[in-house]
């Protein structure tokens, strides 16, 4: 009986545990720079998001497609109804002038797993 009754506690405690999840939602997906010198090759943008479940946030991983560009993120968890912020730097020293576009991948423990994000802009030639 007391096998029964203790399956059963952790039976309604994993689909109590199921159902609290974090979900989460950023202010845009895409920043464009613009255009930008050569000159001046290292731009930084943010990108800010917000916790819309009901459970803690944690970002596992932000990876940029190369290595020109660099995410740094919020390691510890977001509480929901909170926010956070993943800076992003794109450093063109060496890049040939003219539009680029980079993607950074972003892994949560959320709701949806993977979010993609994406920088772009115009390096001109220094003058």
């Amino acid at each position: 009986m007391k096998k029964l009754i203790f399956t059963t506690l952790l039976l309604v405690a994993g689909i109590v545990s199921a159902a609290a999840q974090a979900e989460i939602k950023f202010d845009k997906m895409t920043h464009d720079f613009g255009q930008f010198s050569e000159s001046s090759p290292k731009v930084s943008c943010e990108f800010t998001y917000t916790n819309v479940g009901d459970a803690p946030l944690v970002i596992n991983q932000a990876v940029a497609a190369c290595g020109c560009t660099v995410p740094e993120y919020t390691k510890t968890p977001v509480q929901p109804g909170e926010t956070g912020t993943i800076k992003v730097t794109y450093n063109g020293t060496g890049k040939f002038p003219g539009h680029f576009k980079k993607m950074i991948t972003v892994r949560t423990n959320g709701k949806v797993e993977l979010t993609r994000l994406y920088i772009e802009g115009d390096m001109t030639e220094a003058e």
